[in-house]
């Protein structure tokens, strides 16, 4: 089914189109993804545009960049999440800080890195089994179901944010649902997007296998 561009729901009305969606395999995440808002009514709508946020890499299950930025001559840079505060995240005012968003291309290269930062698992979320980003360094997961055939609506579940927030995810490259793995040409375009901004800085990516439950 295609859903049309999606008007601004309360938080409600968002779970519960959430909960109608199909779910997503690991697989079908890899490539790369445009970010898009989806407000809800949430601190952070309108925050992640503001500052050229660019969307999502998935260069496997084991290999995701998890904040791709427009920085400096519209280059992607990937920022380090662990470099984010949670009560910056929780805080009821940080919308306050979106006029100050075209700062961020001289900043970009101060939060930077050229490491994964999250991986994907199939996890289980308000009852359904469905692609899940897990971050490596913040307890965040950002859970995945298909919108349509293109589309995906992303929940963030962050622990001590009491409302969650919604955003929408937009196929760029990468594969349709009766694909394989990525190319490796794809991969190797990708990664050298952000090793060759920062090939020294931020985290080793976490090799782990468990799959956390999340329940909404």
């Amino acid at each position: 089914m295609m859903w049309p561009l999606l008007a601004p729901l309360t938080p409600a009305a968002a779970l519960e189109l959430f909960d109608g969606l199909d779910p997503v395999t690991p697989d079908e995440m890899l490539g790369s993804w445009r970010g898009e808002g989806f407000p809800t009514g949430h601190p952070l709508d309108g925050l992640l545009e503001a500052w050229h946020w660019q969307g999502k890499r998935f260069d496997s299950t084991e290999e995701v960049h998890p904040l791709v930025f427009r920085g400096r001559g519209a280059a992607e840079v990937c920022v380090n999440p662990a470099l984010v505060p949670m009560a910056l995240l929780r805080a009821s005012w940080v919308g306050r800080l979106i006029p100050f968003g075209g700062l961020f291309p001289w900043l970009a290269p101060l939060v930077v890195t050229g490491h994964s930062a999250a991986r994907l698992r199939s996890t289980l979320y308000r009852d359904k089994v469905s692609a899940a980003m897990i971050y490596d360094h913040l307890p965040i997961v950002d859970v995945f179901r298909r919108l349509d055939g293109e589309r995906l609506l992303g929940v963030m579940d962050a622990k001590g944010m009491v409302q969650p927030f919604f955003f929408v995810l937009r196929r760029e490259t990468g594969l349709s649902a009766a694909q394989g793995s990525i190319s490796p040409a794809q991969r190797s375009s990708s990664v050298a997007t952000c090793r060759a901004t920062s090939p020294s800085s931020g985290p080793n990516a976490s090799t782990g296998t468990s799959s956390p439950r999340a329940s909404g």
